[in-house]
């Protein structure tokens, strides 16, 4: 049994609890002295913790410590920049004798797979143009294993199990609606482009079937999943003989879909349908981060600064109440 959760956490109370570890490092402080820099989390939630002034003594229990394991920590809950932190006073790994469950540690997307995974190849073989058609089933039938668990990020918007097919099926959504509204929109190519755009994620992260990301992959870290993106789609239009201008269209999507260079895109978007497809991006992966700082935040209060959202506090109303999670 956990004794706390990470959405409840409150500043400057003292907490014993069990948090699984999504990410974890030794660094060295501006002091010169040594620290463990770690990223918790359970079903509810992530926070960072440090475990200050670690000597060389502990190093080799503490580089044992793996992404997926849970540890029972000691903690005290601060505030820095805004945001709750733990200040770790102990720490281990959890034994069977502690009587956890997995899953009180495991957060996942709020729909089953099978179901978003069916949404999306619905979608695909609804697309008229027989080469988008062909590229967009092709591409979820080789990837569908890991669809089944991967997350659309290491940490931030959609770090769940599930959470890029969540993310796809949003955009989807989205889309489906923005082309009713927009009749100048292409909706095979802005199907696609949701389709394709993040798949490389697959590739560039290493998760395991909980949907933690224990490292960047060697290619990820190198070319990132935009760059593996393009090679992709170049690799099955060659393979799918699809024309040289569709092929070059698909690739473009993927490559401005974060609009600016600081975010990876050295091209912004240069038709309606990519234009597009990076605002069905940014809107499901803000209204996703908007959602998770609103959830820890009491009614009529506001939420822990958001990093992702330049670093705003959110508002909670207290008289329209919050729609299911």
């Amino acid at each position: 049994m956990k004794e706390h959760c990470v959405e409840r956490l409150k500043t400057d109370e003292e907490i014993v609890g069990f948090f699984m570890v999504r990410m974890l490092a030794v660094k060295i402080g501006s002091n010169k002295k040594q620290y463990l820099d770690l990223l918790l989390a359970d079903n509810t939630g992530e926070i960072t913790a440090k475990k200050w002034d670690v000597a060389d003594t502990e190093l080799p229990s503490l580089n044992e410590i793996q992404a997926g394991d849970v540890l029972k920590v000691k903690a005290i809950v601060t505030e820095w920049s805004g945001m709750r932190q733990l200040k770790i006073i102990r720490l281990r790994k959890a034994v069977e004798q502690d009587g956890i469950e997995r899953s009180d540690f495991i957060k996942a997307a709020p729909e089953k797979p099978e179901e978003m995974y069916a949404y999306l190849l619905a979608g695909a073989e609804a697309i008229g143009d027989a080469d988008l058609r062909g590229i967009s089933v092709r591409i979820l039938e080789e990837n569908r294993e890991k669809l089944m668990y991967y997350p659309a990020a290491a940490k931030n918007h959609h770090s769940e199990m599930g959470g890029l097919l969540y993310h796809m099926k949003r955009m989807l959504m989205m889309g489906e609606r923005y082309c009713q509204v927009y009749e100048n929109l292409n909706r095979d190519l802005v199907t696609t482009g949701v389709i394709i755009h993040d798949m490389e994620k697959l590739t560039e992260m290493i998760a395991d079937t909980d949907g933690i990301v224990s490292e960047y992959s060697f290619e990820g870290q190198m070319l990132g999943h935009l760059i593996q993106g393009v090679k992709q789609i170049a690799r099955l239009a060659s393979e799918l003989g699809v024309p040289e201008e569709k092929a070059v269209m698909l690739e473009h999507m993927i490559l401005s879909h974060h609009y600016e260079p600081e975010f990876g895109s050295p091209k912004k978007p240069l038709f309606p349908e990519a234009e597009i497809l990076h605002y069905l991006d940014i809107v499901d992966a803000r209204m996703y981060d908007m959602q998770a700082a609103l959830n820890a935040a009491p009614p009529g209060g506001f939420s822990e600064k958001v990093r992702t959202l330049e670093n705003r506090r959110l508002y909670r109303p207290r008289g329209f109440g919050m729609p299911a999670e």
